[in-house]
């Protein structure tokens, strides 16, 4: 498979893995939904909005997802990709509002009214059913986080990816594993020690997961949507361009910005040999974006500027 092939399987895996998610949390909403109105209890029901909360970004998510493959045009000459970074960005704040927020209100409310939770069977049922599903989904993302990261490390890849909506995704679904596994242990103290402040106290450990997670999210996706430079290797692709060269005597200066998943702009001044003529020039630089997009296809937009002075101008 080709880089560019590459470049498209990403984003479709992207797709491929918010819908798998979306699925899950529809039949777990309405599993954890039944429990919670059959236990009472309020870490069941703050489990609930948050698998609720979950589905509303995963719709989000693929709107960004859709929106982003929108061609260029007179508006936004550089296409629409940051459309995924910001409905990334919109998924972290309702995490954190819906999500995070409701929970810790239920956690309150609950702790300071507290309700005996009942029929625990179904809510342990339900929980393990969802532990099961939300496992599976996060097992798939790690694999595909994986496949990309390379050499580099699982957390490293994580704060340095430009693959907002996989990130998003692997949050929401880790921290569904937390939030559930909290849940059924607050359900199980809460019953047994006849306690259901316990109860509440598990709603409210969910409600600090999920904004722990949220804020995260949003830190990352926010540095993508004001212009985050593109992975390194790309410049060290143009800095081996340079040195097998002769006419080019160095890079003097190389901006870059991801634009989007697999959509990448480039801005380079190069200085050259002070010997050449306008066609040569012209030709050194068709040679040069086309070693660059070769090796890094997702170089949707590559400026070159050619230059003779000593010092390094800014772009």
């Amino acid at each position: 498979m080709n880089q560019n092939s590459k470049e498209v399987s990403k984003v479709d895996n992207g797709s491929h893995h918010i819908i798998q998610s979306l699925i899950v949390n529809v039949v777990i909403v309405i599993s954890k939904g039944f429990a919670a109105f059959m236990t009472g209890s309020g870490a069941m029901l703050a489990e609930t909005i948050h698998s609720s909360a979950d589905c509303a970004n995963q719709l989000l998510l693929l709107l960004g997802v859709k929106q982003a493959k929108r061609p260029a045009d007179a508006q936004h000459p550089f296409g629409y990709g940051k459309s995924v970074y910001f409905w990334s960005f919109m998924v972290a704040m309702l995490l954190f509002s819906i999500g995070g927020m409701f929970s810790i209100y239920e956690g309150i409310h609950k702790y300071n009214n507290p309700e005996p939770v009942h029929e625990i069977a179904w809510g342990i049922g339900v929980l393990l059913f969802a532990i099961a599903l939300e496992g599976y989904a996060t097992y798939s993302n790690i694999v595909e986080l994986n496949k990309r990261k390379g050499s580099c490390s699982f957390f490293g890849y994580l704060r340095t990816t430009k693959d907002s909506d996989l990130i998003v995704i692997f949050g929401e679904n880790s921290a569904a594993v937390l939030g559930l596994v909290l849940a059924i242990i607050a359900l199980l103290v809460s019953y047994y020690t006849g306690d259901s402040r316990y109860d509440a106290i598990g709603s409210l450990a969910i409600g600090v997961v999920l904004i722990l997670v949220a804020v995260f999210l949003a830190v990352e996706v926010k540095s993508l949507l004001i212009g985050e430079s593109a992975d390194s290797i790309i410049l060290e692709t143009i800095e081996s361009i340079t040195l097998k060269d002769p006419l080019i005597i160095e890079v003097l200066n190389c901006r870059t910005i991801q634009q989007g998943p697999g959509e990448v702009l480039v801005c380079v001044k190069i200085k050259c040999s002070p010997d050449l003529t306008t066609q040569s020039i012209s030709q050194l630089i068709n040679n040069f974006e086309q070693e660059i997009r070769t090796v890094h296809p997702e170089v949707k937009w590559l400026y070159v500027e050619p230059d003779f002075q000593e010092w390094k101008n800014s772009l």
